[in-house]
């Protein structure tokens, strides 16, 4: 029963964006399942959905997928990595942060870069004047990300 509402809970997230635990409960029991919130809160959790920004502004959970970059086209691909490879100068991160430090001024440009060019690798990000902190799942993803950056920076 526990994999099977797992299932449609994945179903339910892929076909309709549910904001809170509340809808998705809601959701559940229009499919059938007579669940908590406890025991919602708990699949989210081990499904390891994340609450992402979707392209009306609104946030939804969806599964974390593997990191992968997101599909846009070639010329805005390379124009926006050069952009963050001219304004970026070093990466570290720490547990499941990274920080990203730039040039004075250029963070901002930067994280929009970075947002689109990283979008599916990140939890959420966040631009000062000189540094983008960017929080990921966990520290082995924060470690996998920092070490992208770098080669991307660094060749």
């Amino acid at each position: 029963m526990k994999n099977l509402r797992k299932e449609k809970i994945l179903e339910i997230i892929a076909t309709k964006p549910i904001e809170t635990q509340e809808e998705l409960i809601l959701a559940l029991k229009e499919n059938g399942y007579n669940v908590t919130q406890s025991t919602a809160s708990r699949d989210i959790k081990q499904l390891g959905l994340v609450k992402v920004l979707d392209s009306n502004g609104r946030y939804r959970y969806a599964k974390n997928l593997p990191h992968r970059e997101i599909n846009i086209p070639s010329q805005d691909h390379d124009r926006l990595l050069d952009a963050f490879k001219r304004s970026a100068i070093s990466v570290k991160y720490a547990m499941n942060d990274v920080v990203i430090k730039c040039y004075s001024g250029m963070a901002q440009g930067a994280c929009v870069a970075f947002d689109t060019l990283f979008a599916d690798w990140v939890v959420g990000s966040l631009a000062g004047e000189d540094t983008i902190f960017v929080i990921t799942t966990d520290e082995a993803s924060a470690a996998d990300l920092a070490r992208k950056l770098n080669e991307i920076i660094f060749g």
